[in-house]
Parts: C-alpha cells; sequence; structure tokens
C-alpha cells in the first residue's frame, strides 16, 4: 500500500477515534447532601472542585430537607423528608455524601429499583457508609459499613496479604482507631479504578475506618490500608476501596474522605472520578494525574 494511503488510513481512524471520545456523552451526576455527622457543607463543595476538574460529568446537588429546630414542626418535617425523592431518571449515577435521618420509602424504593436493574450507579463516601443501619437492602448495596460487631461480617486482610473473614458478632464494632496519613496497597492493580495506580501511595490525614461490617456479598476489595497497631489501629489492613455488584448496578464505596483536607488528596480525588465514572459505565478513561501521590509523598489540590 502507498504510503500516503497509509497515512491517509491512520488519520482516519485517529480521526473517528476523537470523534467518538468527544460524543461520549457527559456521565449525570448528583451529589446528595443536607445531613451529616461531618461538615458537609465544607466537604461537598470539595467533591464538586474534584469533579469539576474533568470535563466527563454534569453535577447537580440534591440537599435534603434540614432537621428542626427548636420550636419547629417535626410534623412539616417528616413530610419534608417524605417527600424528597430527586428524580433519578435524570441520572446515571447518585454520589452520596449524606448521614442523617432516613429518606422517604418512594425514593428508597426508587434508589434501589433503579440500582438493582442497572439504570443507576451508586458511590458512597466516608460517613454514608453510616446512614442507613436498619435498610437491609441498602447494607447489601454498601457491602459492609460502619456498624456494630452483631450487625454483619468484617472483612480484613493479614501482612501477608491473605483476605479474612470474621463472623457477626466476634472482634469490635466500626470505629476509627487511628486518624493520620496512612498508606494506600491497591489489591487489585487489574481492576479499571486502580488500574495504573502505585501499589501503594500516601493518604492525606483521614480518619482510618476499620471494622466495616455488612453483608459482604458480590463485594471486590481493590486498596486496603494498614491500621497500625503501634498507633493504637487494630494492626489489620482494613478495605479503603472496593465495589459491589447489586442486581446489575454497581457501586463504588470508599470510607476515606473524613474532611475538607482528606478530600483535597488528588489520590482521593482521581479514586472518587474513575469509581464515579466505573459506576456509571462500567469502565474508566479518565487518566491517572501526573501528580499522583507516590509511597513517599502525598499532593493536594489547592485549598481555595
Amino acid at each position: 500500500m502507498p504510503t500516503s494511503r497509509l497515512l491517509s488510513t491512520a488519520i482516519a481512524v485517529a480521526a473517528l477515534a476523537t470523534t467518538a471520545f468527544a460524543a461520549d456523552p457527559k456521565i449525570r451526576v448528583v451529589v446528595v447532601d443536607g445531613q451529616n455527622n461531618h461538615d458537609w457543607k465544607s466537604t461537598t463543595p470539595i467533591i464538586l472542585k474534584q469533579f469539576a476538574a474533568s470535563d466527563r460529568f454534569t453535577v447537580d446537588v440534591a440537599t435534603s430537607p434540614q432537621k428542626p429546630k427548636k420550636g419547629e414542626s417535626a410534623d412539616d418535617y417528616k413530610a419534608a423528608m417524605d417527600k424528597f425523592h430527586p428524580d433519578l431518571t435524570k441520572y446515571d449515577v447518585l454520589v452520596s455524601n449524606y448521614n442523617g435521618d432516613s429518606w422517604g420509602k418512594a425514593f428508597n424504593d426508587d434508589l434501589d429499583a433503579r440500582l438493582k436493574a442497572g439504570k443507576i450507579g451508586l458511590v458512597i463516601v466516608h460517613a454514608a457508609n453510616n446512614a442507613f443501619g436498619g435498610w437491609k437492602e441498602y447494607n447489601q448495596m454498601i457491602g459492609m459499613g460502619w456498624r456494630g460487631p452483631k450487625d454483619g461480617r468484617r472483612l480484613k486482610y493479614d501482612g501477608e496479604g491473605k483476605e479474612i473473614i470474621v463472623p457477626a458478632g466476634e472482634d469490635q464494632g466500626s470505629g476509627h482507631r487511628y486518624t493520620g496519613p496512612f498508606t494506600i496497597t491497591v489489591r487489585d492493580p487489574e481492576h479499571p479504578i486502580t488500574k495504573g495506580m502505585p501499589k501503594e501511595w500516601l493518604h492525606a490525614l483521614d480518619e482510618l475506618y476499620d471494622n466495616m461490617r455488612g453483608p459482604i456479598q458480590n463485594v471486590k476489595i481493590l486498596a486496603t490500608a494498614l491500621s497500625d497497631a503501634a498507633k493504637k489501629g487494630t494492626g489489620a489492613h482494613e478495605p479503603m476501596i472496593w465495589t459491589v455488584t447489586y442486581g446489575e448496578g454497581r457501586v463504588f464505596h470508599t470510607p476515606m474522605g473524613h474532611d475538607a483536607n482528606a478530600m483535597r488528596c488528588i489520590g482521593f480525588g482521581a479514586t472518587l472520578l474513575r469509581g464515579t465514572e466505573w459506576a456509571a459505565t462500567g469502565k474508566v478513561t479518565i487518566p491517572l494525574p501526573v501528580d499522583f501521590p507516590t509511597a513517599e509523598k502525598n499532593t493536594q489540590i489547592p485549598a481555595k
């Protein structure tokens, strides 16, 4: 084949690839906040800032009604919570930055049905796994969360990298016995979310959640962190990044992200973006940033 024809063919293929990427529709995200035992008013803006670093998403925020203050009607609040129901047909993925009172039945049932049918993805960030302990389906969606020792099994890794399941009722309930910077160890380097990440990378100062409890069904652990016994931790490698298959739906879950400083970690942000894309589409096209943390050095986006 003449060189000119080869060049023309190469250009045509490149053009088609570029057109296909450009035509790839943006992922429609809804971030749910409004109640949390953490400062959602400072963390939601950081989540939005992380998403804004990529042109892969459009993002809306759905803020729940606020708990009634002294003298305000509890009945009005309950009615407002029952009506709180973002239109999930408008979105590809729901990102929960919420830990508070129960949503209404209509919202719960809608999320459950749509996730199970693969019509929406779900992303759980930090204290969102504290929420809804009495909602059976939610516990299955998230795989494991902040619960008491009798509320489900525990999953951990030992020092040799062996996965260990602890039965319900044994060992401690959930906590964060160590708070500080910690090293993330990638356990599945071939998963689309973690592919290309260093084997180890340093996360910012954060609460290191431990003893997560739940049904642990259809859970895939992508990364862990050592809760150092010398620093009052559990001595186990605790799950830090995982996925759950829920029916036909995909769930991405990270207990990282206690506050704005932790969320400014470039490793956290890249994990959030790639996990959200995966939950929505089942694939990851977002590259790792060039300044992704290393084993020796954490990196962060600017505070302002």
